[in-house]
C-alpha cells in the first residue's frame, strides 16, 4: 500500500458551500472529535458541518441504513447505538419526520439478533421508530440506467432491489474498519447489504466493481444520499469481525460517499486512491476520492495516521481468497452457487462464532467495556 497523499484541511470556522458530489467543487467531509458525554451533540455538529439538510430533501421518507456486520456485539464492527441515536435526534430536530431504520441480514449474520445485541432496538424503541428488515421486504426487478461494471455479469438474468428503498432518502451508518476483501469498509460498502439480497456473495470476486455499480444505482433511486461514519471505536486487522479495536473518538459526515470513505482510509494511514473501489468510483465521476481535492471541515487531521494494517487475513478469509481470486477460482460456481454452498457459510460461522469470538473476541470486548464508550454502550 502506498503512503497516503496529503489532504486539504479547512478550519471549522470557514464555511463555504459546495455543489453536489461529483461537481467540480471540492466535496466536503466533516470530522468531529467526540466524547461519550457529548456524542449526540457531536454527531449533530458533524452533520451540520457537512450540510446534511442541503442534500436530504424533506419531502421523502428517510431510510437509516444500519450496518450489522455481526450479530454479536464487537467494537467497531457494527453501527453504534449513539451513532443511530445522534442521527435520529438531529434529523428529527431538522424536520425529518418519517425515519425508517433499515436492517439487512446475510447468510452468516442474523439481523434481528444483531439489532438487539448492538442496542439498535433500544434506540428505535426510545424514539418510537418502526424498523424494516429487508429480507422481509418486497424486492422488485431493477434495470439500471447507468452502465454496470459487474452486476450485469454476475446476474445476467437481472437482479432485484428492495422496493421500499426506491424514492426514499438514505443515510448510511457505517463504522471505520478494515476489511479482508475491500481493504476498508464504509459508506459505499454499506449499500452492499441494502441493495443486494442473499445471493450478494456471488459478487465477491468483483466486489470493488460491484460497490461502484451500487453507488450508481443509489444515485438513480434515492433523492438524497448521506453518510455518518462512526470512528469512536475503529478496527484494524482482518475485518469486519476479527479485528483489534482502537478508541479513536471521531465522527465523520458527508454527502459524498466516495470522499467520506477516502477520509476514513486516510485516517487509517492508507492511500485512498490505491483502494480499487474508491479509485473506480472517483474515475467514474460518482464522487471524489482524491484527498488533495477534499475539503475537510471541523478538526485538523492533516498529521493523523493511525497506521492500521489492512493486509491481514483469517483462516476463513484465506480460503475465500483462494476461491475468488486464487487457484480454486474454476470451482467458484460449484462451491458457492450450488447446493453444497452452505459448507462455506458453516465454515465461517464455526470460525468466527465458535472459535474466534470464544477464545479471542470476548476477552477484547470485556476490555472495551472498561472504556468510556464501553460504559456508554452498556447504558443503552
Amino acid at each position: 500500500m502506498r503512503e497516503p497523499t496529503s489532504m486539504a484541511v479547512t478550519p471549522a470556522t470557514t464555511h463555504e458551500s459546495n455543489d453536489a458530489p461529483g461537481s467540480s467543487t471540492r466535496p466536503k467531509v466533516a470530522v468531529v472529535y467526540a466524547t461519550p458525554e457529548t456524542v449526540l451533540d457531536d454527531v449533530a455538529r458533524a452533520m451540520e458541518l457537512a450540510e446534511y439538510s442541503r442534500y436530504l430533501p424533506k419531502g421523502p421518507a428517510t431510510s437509516l441504513k444500519i450496518n450489522i456486520s455481526w450479530q454479536h456485539y464487537y467494537p467497531a464492527c457494527s453501527t453504534t447505538p449513539w451513532q443511530l441515536e445522534g442521527v435520529v435526534k438531529t434529523l428529527r430536530s431538522g424536520g425529518y419526520d418519517e425515519l425508517v431504520p433499515t436492517h439487512n441480514g446475510t447468510v452468516v449474520v442474523d439481523a434481528r439478533v444483531g439489532a438487539v445485541n448492538n442496542k439498535h432496538t433500544a434506540v428505535e424503541a426510545k424514539y418510537g421508530l418502526e424498523s424494516i428488515y429487508l429480507e422481509d421486504a418486497r424486492w422488485v426487478d431493477f434495470a439500471p440506467k447507468s452502465k454496470m461494471l459487474a452486476l450485469d455479469q454476475v446476474y445476467p438474468n437481472g437482479f432485484q432491489v428492495p422496493e421500499m428503498l426506491i424514492g426514499k432518502n438514505i443515510v448510511h451508518l457505517p463504522t471505520i474498519k478494515t476489511h479482508v476483501f475491500t481493504t476498508i469498509t464504509g459508506a459505499m460498502k454499506n449499500a452492499f447489504g441494502g441493495l443486494l439480497n442473499f445471493q450478494r456473495h456471488w459478487t465477491h470476486s468483483l466486489i470493488h466493481e460491484t460497490l461502484v455499480d451500487l453507488l450508481s444505482i443509489q444515485k438513480e433511486i434515492h433523492p438524497g444520499v448521506f453518510a455518518v461514519t462512526d470512528g469512536t471505536f475503529a478496527g484494524d486487522g482482518p475485518g469486519p469481525r476479527a479485528m483489534r479495536w482502537h478508541q479513536k473518538n471521531v465522527i465523520l459526515a458527508s454527502a459524498d460517499q466516495v470522499a467520506i470513505d477516502a477520509v476514513a482510509a486516510r485516517l487509517m494511514g492508507l492511500d485512498p486512491m490505491s483502494i480499487k473501489f474508491i479509485r473506480l468510483a472517483h474515475e467514474a465521476g460518482l464522487g471524489n476520492g482524491n484527498p488533495s481535492e477534499i475539503e475537510v471541515v471541523g478538526e485538523d487531521i492533516s498529521e493523523v495516521n493511525w497506521h492500521f494494517n489492512a493486509s491481514e487475513s483469517t483462516f476463513a478469509s484465506r480460503g475465500q481468497h483462494l476461491i475468488y481470486w486464487g487457484p480454486l477460482k474454476p470451482l467458484e460456481r460449484l462451491l458457492l452457487r450450488s447446493p453444497i454452498a452452505p459448507w462455506a457459510f458453516l465454515a465461517s460461522n464455526l470460525y468466527h462464532n465458535q472459535y474466534w469470538l470464544r477464545f479471542i473476541g470476548r476477552r477484547r470486548v470485556r476490555e472495551a467495556m472498561k472504556t468510556g464508550w464501553g460504559k456508554l454502550f452498556q447504558s443503552y
